[in-house]
């Protein structure tokens, strides 16, 4: 499930943020309206396939955790999950080819932009329902859904560790190997934190955008824009809490094979001075 993240965060690094960057330093779109359709898709898909493949890994997480027996349809439910990660991506992704497109400037004919006029009408009703939709499914319901899932494995973990018995020093390398499987949880766990910490701040303007567009729309565009990039970096971030989690891991791999190969040794000369 972390390659499906790993495609996601990708999409968002080398594809979304460089045009983004682009677009803010151009001002006005030149792309064609057939590339502000297909780029206003892509700035919402891969954001969508971060947050719904974060849901999917929660979710296994939290059956591993606390269902560690049912080991039936694990993998058809694995590839389920992510199959409808992709699917609804897709689809929520899908309307911003539609209302997002090119308008001339009325007074400067000359000037081109991408962007959302006339698609919803006279409706400012409309508009306000589908960006709180979008906020909603792409940062709302995932994150009750993770925060959920962690806490029912917090618990679960809190509980068992109160009946925990110290182990010896033939099961010290099987001790060291859950502790790796405690480190790809906290790996999670703080994948999802740097989620909460980039988005949020994104989110309380766009929600202060809906409740209050009058005094919103007097914040600094260039502070708007910041917010959403540093929102974005939450796709730079993943691949460094991967890389420092994983290193930690190939060490801890080392240990394992050290610890089994004196164990080896210890039983065999053992085994030489009784007989």
């Amino acid at each position: 499930m972390l390659m499906h993240l790993a495609i996601a965060d990708l999409l968002v690094t080398f594809l979304l943020m460089p045009l983004e960057i682009a677009w803010a330093y151009t001002v006005q779109w030149y792309g064609g309206d057939l590339l502000c359709r297909i780029m206003s898709f892509f700035r919402t898909f891969g954001l969508y396939l971060s947050g719904f493949v974060l849901v999917c890994i929660s979710l296994d997480r939290y059956y591993a955790i606390l269902q560690p027996l049912n080991f039936s349809g694990i993998d058809r439910r694995g590839r389920v999950m992510l199959m409808t990660a992709w699917i609804m991506s897709v689809v929520f992704s899908a309307p911003q080819a539609y209302i997002f497109h090119v308008e001339v400037h009325p007074n400067t004919t000359w000037y081109h932009q991408c962007v959302t006029y006339h698609s919803f009408g006279n409706s400012q009703t409309l508009e306000i329902l589908y960006s709180s939709c979008t906020i909603m499914f792409m940062y709302g319901i995932p994150l009750v859904i993770v925060i959920f899932c962690y806490a029912s494995i917090y618990l679960e973990i809190y509980r068992k560790t109160k009946s925990t018995i110290a182990l010896t020093f033939r099961r010290s390398s099987s001790s060291i190997l859950s502790r790796a499987k405690r480190r790809t949880l906290r790996m999670t766990i703080t994948i999802v934190i740097v989620f909460v910490v980039c988005w949020t701040p994104y989110h309380i303007m766009c929600f202060w955008y809906f409740m209050d567009r009058e005094n919103a729309q007097n914040v600094d565009p260039r502070i708007q824009k910041l917010l959403y990039l540093f929102a974005c970096t939450n796709s730079c971030m993943n691949p460094i809490v991967y890389g420092v989690y994983n290193i930690r891991q190939k060490r801890d791999r080392v240990i394992v094979n050290q610890l089994s190969s004196l164990s080896k040794r210890s039983e065999g000369s053992t085994r030489k001075s009784i007989s």
